[in-house]
């Protein structure tokens, strides 16, 4: 099994806090994530002053201005932060990413050297966007909150008409709602893009808790990502539905070991490890009384037990009928060589 990719995503949940940006690569990296990854725009370029909020933003903020501007703007990730926080990120072994949301973000995304991009779920119907994404020939990343299989197809097209390949192209499995409701999960529908896409799939988590992202890896998901916080109590957005630190550790943990745990050949044999509790757990034939040699072994003279280091109870009918060649006690193990 490919080893699946994990992005830890902090997405806007520094708060406009450069210290607090780097606790979260910190934080990524000592969890075991591939990558950590923020979020790229221009307030100005993202939203209209007259958008507002959505509920679920609303609801997690607490705050009475409706405008999604005036709380976008202030969880901007400055340009002159990017540098600083790729490098601090090289110094604990972990990958820097970045969202970007508009073509100048993605070009300055771009230009800082960045392996992959991720298309956010509410640009999969922004033509020039894709375009733009697919121009720079990167691996690319597709979430597809709120899309039916009509619009996430179409933009898989745009990607590959625009010079992407398939095998450049992930496509996450996604719900927008944060945090999702398990009824509305739907898991099996990341299943579904894969068998009409024949495209590599994931799964972009906003449940609470750490099942649902475990679950798609034992599903077949190459791609996870999962929002993550210093703390659910901060004000913003996003922290409600994200994970805290001790909870990304356990996810990861968990997705590295149902890899393990699909990794063998896909043969039913005794493992390495179960191959020593085979004489254990298994029965034996046993005679249940004193017997002498020249002695025709009769049913009645014979029980089942543990250990399993003699001859199996699956062979009782050929032993039935054999002659014993020399005298055994009471419990005796029966092997062939005892027998004629």
């Amino acid at each position: 099994m490919t080893k699946v990719f994990i992005i830890a995503e902090a997405g806007v949940n520094h708060n406009g806090d450069l210290e607090k940006a780097k606790k979260m690569i910190k934080v990524a990296a000592e969890a075991g994530a591939d990558v950590v990854k923020f979020q790229t725009f221009k307030a100005e370029k993202l939203v209209s002053s007259s958008a507002k909020k959505a509920q679920y933003q609303q609801n997690n903020i607490g705050e009475t201005d409706e405008s999604q501007f005036n709380m976008l703007k202030k969880l901007e990730l400055p340009y002159d932060w990017h540098q600083e926080l790729i490098d601090y990120a090289k110094t604990h072994n972990i990958q820097f990413a970045s969202t970007g949301f508009d073509e100048e973000s993605v070009d300055f995304l771009a230009n800082l050297g960045q392996s992959f991009f991720k298309i956010p779920s509410g640009e999969i119907t922004n033509l020039p966007y894709l375009q733009h994404i697919a121009s720079k020939n990167k691996p690319t990343i597709l979430s597809t909150g709120m899309a039916n299989l009509e619009e996430i197809t179409e933009a898989v097209e745009v990607l590959l008409n625009e010079g992407l390949t398939k095998e450049n192209i992930t496509v996450l499995h996604c719900n927008t709602e944060y945090p999702t409701p398990m009824e509305d999960v739907n898991l099996k529908a990341m299943l579904h893009i894969e068998q009409v896409l024949q495209v590599k799939i994931g799964y972009s988590d906003h449940t609470l808790g750490i099942e649902v992202p475990i679950a798609a890896t034992a599903l077949g998901a190459t791609v996870i990502e999962k929002h993550f916080t210093l703390d659910r109590t901060l004000p913003g957005p996003d922290h409600l539905a994200s994970l805290e630190p001790t909870e990304l550790k356990a996810m990861i943990q968990g997705i590295r070991n149902i890899e393990k745990a699909l990794s063998g050949n896909g043969i039913k044999s005794p493992s390495k490890s179960e191959s020593k509790n085979k004489i254990i757990a298994r029965k034996s034939i046993l005679l249940n009384k004193d017997l002498v040699a020249g002695t025709i072994i009769k049913k009645e003279d014979l029980e089942i037990k543990r250990p399993g280091n003699g001859i199996s109870p699956m062979k009782i009918n050929e032993v039935i009928g054999k002659e014993l060649k020399t005298d055994k006690p009471n419990e005796t193990i029966l092997q062939w060589g005892d027998l004629k």
